[in-house]
């Protein structure tokens, strides 16, 4: 049987967490001697191929390339390949785009569903891990196959040391079942928070939505993406896809600036991954403040603008 892992590709680029999944599937492949297949699902696949096909795996296939990428497509052009290939786990990362499809994915394989996985064991059966309120959850797949979204910064790219057969899939998709297609698309700006090195989130502590413009300033100047904890996205100030934590996304980025966040264990199990945490808040005793590696005790109003004008000079 087979490992399969889904590669994402947006705007022309590969990403990262694409890389992240095969190194995810060799090591799950390792117990068992699996082979490890990759697909590129979408658009372009085969400009990614060579790219995908370095990092170890056994085979690339390139599927329903030249069609944009939208979860109908995805979902049952992967259903196609995984009963081709008698795959037993399907890796994708555990951002929007994956989200989308895996679980209608799963639903028609009739498999089980893991998100947000942190470990991965083949060693005796199928155990999936989840991370989450200071505990370890370890959850036993009975029939030994899976759907597995995995959480960004627990896997890193391999080094690109193999040279992997690329193979066109030919899925026959049916146009009358394909619910939505692409018809446009438009930039957004700075929304790919599991991609971003540099992540700049906010709480309520910053006191309005118009506050929201000073923090956007800041994330300019120092090329980062603006990220919220639960409550400015439930009172409307950002949208939901901004939002880390449990109910959110989960980052890794080299650099996290917590501004007015106080440290809720949800959002804490989105970002303690960063490899860097400065935390801004007026309370001395905010949890946040436990997990930073850098704090500042103050008013953000005292302190953002003060940055924003340090970094423009």
């Amino acid at each position: 049987m087979t490992v399969l892992t889904v590669a994402e590709h947006r705007g022309g680029r590969l990403r990262e967490v694409s890389r992240a999944a095969q190194t995810a599937g060799l090591e799950l492949a390792e117990a068992t001697d699996d082979p490890v297949h990759t697909a590129a699902v979408g658009g372009d696949a085969e400009r990614f191929a060579e790219q995908l096909a370095r990092d170890g795996v056994d085979v690339v296939h390139t599927v329903a390339e030249g069609e944009a990428f939208t979860h109908d497509i995805a979902t049952r052009a992967l259903t196609q390949l995984v009963g081709a290939l008698d795959a037993r786990v399907v890796l994708a990362p555990n951002s929007a785009t994956g989200l989308a499809y895996a679980p209608a994915l799963a639903a028609r394989l009739d498999w089980p569903i893991v998100t947000d996985a942190v470990e991965l064991d083949a060693a005796d059966g199928l155990t999936v891990a989840r991370e989450g309120d200071g505990t370890v959850t370890r959850f036993a797949v009975d029939s030994g196959r899976a759907v597995v979204t995995l959480r960004p910064g627990e896997w890193r790219p391999a080094e690109a040391t193999g040279d992997a057969e690329i193979r066109s899939f030919a899925a026959d998709i049916d146009d009358g079942a394909v619910r939505s297609r692409v018809t446009g698309s438009e930039t957004l700006g700075d929304r790919d928070l599991t991609e971003a090195d540099v992540v700049v989130a906010v709480g309520r502590g910053i006191g309005a939505e118009a506050n929201l413009d000073v923090v956007f300033d800041l994330a300019e100047a120092i090329d980062a993406t603006v990220a919220a904890a639960s409550p400015p996205v439930k009172l409307g100030w950002l949208p939901a896809e901004r939002q880390v934590g449990q109910s959110g996304v989960t980052v890794a980025p080299d650099v996290y600036l917590a501004i007015g966040i106080s440290g809720a264990t949800q959002h804490l199990a989105g970002m303690r991954e960063s490899d860097t945490t400065v935390a801004i808040n007026s309370d001395p005793t905010a949890p946040i403040f436990d997990v930073a590696d850098y704090g500042i005790v103050a008013d953000f109003a005292d302190v953002v603008p003060a940055l924003v004008a340090a970094f423009d000079s």
